[in-house]
């Protein structure tokens, strides 16, 4: 089966002519308006990343522009209809408004061999932070160690993210050991409990921790904050319902002290989008963010933003659709997508 992007393009239109979801008082674009005009293509990726070799998107055209719809495909349709609700966003209302111009970024290094490391980190000129992926199934803590030591030759400022993948006492164990030499930035949800998170916090006070999927994946984002299992709030556009969502829970986040560090959840050049409009538009950035994920795709549904100074500038950008056709992909996973945008259409609109 041959992985693919989809391409939802939206006729313009009065968005009063759509449905309003009764929990969050939005308009809702028929359904018709969001299944027309689709285009499916195929994003290959240079390395493997997440476990996939290519990504799998949808992108809608709407009335304020394009916006996209990536839920992985393992994500079920509750937690998919977030991302839906997102990429309407996106269509529908457009950005927030913007206080800056350009967002700096890390580099992000996948868990792939220390040999690998120079020619990942030459994709991302002018970057002053990495991010290292480590605890990946199959490898071991010292490949974890290799790749690590090879990243700060080139980048001294590294951040580490373990997608939940240690234990506690196998985080404890890591992170001692990935700071015997020099100290991280953070550590990335090191654990996938909160109260995991809150113990590992104890026992290594010296190291900040950070949460994504405690935040993004969670009923309720805030309780890893009430429970003190975090440093640093890492935040993703799509799975939390869109950029004034992520805005609205930056709030929270920023009266408990909290910093924001806004992250690509594998977005393609036009989903890229939201990401830098919500950095863009939050009232504080500290920290580099990690929406410099566009080189990983060989070919992509527009031009990549060129990285300046290890910044992105916040212009958002509209699909190739030369690209679009040369990237074709099998018809029966354009109805795949389809299918999926009609029943996560269906939540949002009952829900």
């Amino acid at each position: 089966m041959r992985p693919l992007c989809v391409i939802l393009g939206a006729r313009a239109l009065n968005i009063t002519h759509g449905r309003r979801s009764r929990n969050t008082g939005r308009v809702l674009p028929t359904l018709t308006d969001l299944l027309a005009d689709a285009h499916v293509v195929s994003l290959p990726m240079r390395v493997r990343f997440r476990g996939i070799t290519t990504r799998e998107v949808v992108l809608i055209e709407g009335p304020a522009g394009w916006g996209e719809f990536g839920a992985f495909p393992e994500y079920d349709d509750a937690e998919a209809a977030q991302w839906l609700r997102s990429a309407i966003e996106s269509a529908w209302e457009g950005p927030p408004p913007a206080l800056r111009n350009s967002i700096p970024v890390n580099a992000t290094v996948p868990a792939l061999d220390a040999a690998q490391v120079a020619g990942v980190l030459a994709r991302f000129p002018g970057a002053t932070t990495a991010k290292v992926k480590v605890a990946e199934p199959g490898q071991t803590l010292d490949d974890d160690l290799q790749r690590v030591a090879a990243v700060r030759e080139l980048i001294p400022n590294v951040r580490v993210d373990a997608n939940g993948g240690w234990t506690l006492d196998e985080a404890t164990r890591a992170l001692e050991a990935l700071t015997r030499d020099a100290p991280l930035e953070y550590a990335e949800q090191p654990c996938a409990s909160v109260d995991d998170l809150v113990e590992l916090r104890r026992r290594l006070p010296q190291i900040r921790i950070a949460a994504d999927e405690s935040i993004r994946r969670a009923d309720d984002p805030m309780r890893v904050v009430r429970a003190g299992g975090l440093d640093v709030a890492v935040v993703k556009v799509a799975p939390l319902g869109g950029m004034r969502p992520l805005l609205a829970i930056g709030d929270q986040l920023g009266a408990h002290g909290i910093p924001l560090v806004v992250s690509s959840a594998l977005d393609s050049a036009v989903g890229m989008n939201a990401g830098l409009a919500a950095a863009a538009a939050l009232p504080e950035l500290e920290l580099a963010c990690g929406l410099g994920t566009g080189g990983f795709f060989v070919r992509d549904v527009a031009a990549p933003r060129e990285l300046v100074a290890g910044s992105l500038d916040v212009e958002p950008v509209v699909p190739d659709m030369t690209a679009v056709r040369e990237l074709a992909a099998l018809p029966e996973r354009e109805q795949w997508w389809r299918d999926r945008v009609r029943r996560c259409y269906r939540l949002l609109a009952e829900n």
